[in-house]
């Protein structure tokens, strides 16, 4: 049985685990859903993004059997929008990114100071995830736009 302290951070991967699993489920869906002149880049980045966060949950998951844990068989949430322009799509995608990053930043509050292994896994990760919001932030601009995507 894992001490307190380790159980914390059980639980922070867990739900990272779930979230990661979720973009997976989300992002192959968003694969599935595209059609015009650009599907096929696109769908290729989609599923880019599914097999990535496949191997984020797999990294985590592996995080919480070194702890002492059990990982997650559960699942983050699926909404189904039934919105399926790439605008859209883009949206939900950045939205789900946004809960990952924060999700890593709550990891690294729990590392620092207890596991130097858990804190740059999650500094790693939030490098990662901050970059692929910023590649969605520049899909959503229109050509020239320098400003950042806001709602």
């Amino acid at each position: 049985m894992p001490d307190a302290k380790n159980q914390i951070a059980i639980d922070a991967l867990n739900r990272i685990m779930e979230l990661e699993l979720a973009g997976v489920v989300k992002y192959t869906h968003y694969s599935l859903m595209v059609y015009g002149y650009n599907r096929i880049p696109i769908v290729s980045w989609l599923k880019g993004n599914a097999a990535e966060g496949l191997d984020h949950a797999h990294k985590a998951g592996e995080l919480v059997t070194l702890l002492g844990g059990h990982p997650s068989l559960k699942i983050g949430a699926l909404l189904e929008t039934e919105k399926h322009d790439i605008g859209d799509i883009l949206r939900e995608s950045m939205e789900h990114e946004k809960g990952a990053v924060a999700a890593y930043y709550e990891l690294l509050r729990i590392a620092e100071g207890n596991s130097v292994l858990l804190e740059e896994y999650a500094r790693d990760m939030i490098v990662q995830e901050e970059l692929h919001l910023d590649e969605v932030n520049k899909m959503l601009r229109r050509p020239g736009e320098m400003a950042p995507f806001t709602e």
